[in-house]
């Protein structure tokens, strides 16, 4: 019996294997592994482990209907993700390797830290199939599996990393939720999660994010001649968006903020609902 599923799970390997060579991700049948597993790792904290601790921890997510559930579900994810990814990330920016050929470098530090942000970005896009609530989110998830997979041919490695620091906020706008979540809004403990979360936000997205995309663009267009159109379509253009988007949403979060801890009550509540709509996920 262990035989013929050892057997069977080694035929699907290298089927998957195959199939991703085909597809000219020459670098991704040897951290196969890795992604397959942070998929069902993501999977099973949003499917069994999430709702079981929560159902256990807070009475506020047992008011909640199954949407509300769902959404605190992908919120512990995304939370795991963050606190996972950042410090690999961090361990991943010296590398040498990538350093002299930013554009075609590879290094198998930074396929792991690829294989974990892909397996997460497809995990993102198939629950916003399963559980629509926006094409927007679908377009997003989308994008940032294909922009990680499409790394493992190896492109622009290098920058995979320094992208992945942004992550950074999303540990502080987690919490941000979860204590509205739990009638938590206004207090000193988010006043102060609040300013670490503006920071962050604005250090890492804007800032650095913003050196970054000034290499980013200088590299593009020094391999401009060596890679297919599409290839330096989706990555200029995706960069673009992304800032922009970092850009929009520091200022949504900054009237948020300025909202919440207003002396009207009515305004808060409304800051609650406004801010509702910065998902972490989706960010």
């Amino acid at each position: 019996m262990f035989s013929d599923l050892e057997a069977l799970t080694k035929s699907t390997m290298d089927q998957l294997s195959n199939f991703a060579l085909n597809l000219g991700l020459t670098r991704s049948p040897e951290h196969l592994n890795t992604f397959l597993s942070s998929l069902f790792f993501f999977l099973a904290i949003h499917q069994a482990f999430a709702p079981l601790v929560s159902g256990w921890m807070s009475s506020s997510f047992r008011k909640m209907n199954r949407r509300g559930k769902n959404n605190w579900s992908i919120h512990v994810v995304s939370q795991v993700h963050a606190l996972v990814i950042v410090p690999l990330a961090l361990r991943a920016l010296n590398s040498p390797v990538l350093d002299r050929d930013r554009a075609f470098g590879w290094d198998d530090q930074i396929g792991s830290l690829q294989a974990i942000a892909s397996a997460y970005f497809v995990w993102d896009t198939l629950d916003a199939i399963i559980n629509y609530t926006d094409f927007g989110f679908i377009v997003h998830g989308l994008a940032c599996s294909l922009i990680y997979l499409l790394s493992f041919t190896p492109f622009l490695s290098y920058y995979a990393a320094r992208c992945l620091l942004w992550e950074s906020s999303t540990i502080f706008l987690n919490i941000h939720w979860f204590l509205d979540k739990t009638n938590r809004t206004g207090g000193n403990f988010q006043l102060v999660n609040g300013i670490l979360l503006l920071a962050t936000f604005f250090g890492m997205r804007l800032v650095y994010g913003a050196y970054v995309s000034y290499n980013f663009f200088f590299t593009l267009y020094d391999v401009r001649d060596k890679v297919p159109l599409v290839y330096l379509f989706i990555y200029g253009v995706g960069n673009i968006v992304l800032q922009g988007l970092n850009v929009y949403w520091f200022f949504k979060m900054i009237s948020s903020l300025q909202k919440r801890f207003s002396s009207s009550p009515s305004r808060g509540r409304k800051a609650v609902k406004t801010y509702g709509k910065l998902d972490a996920k989706k960010e």
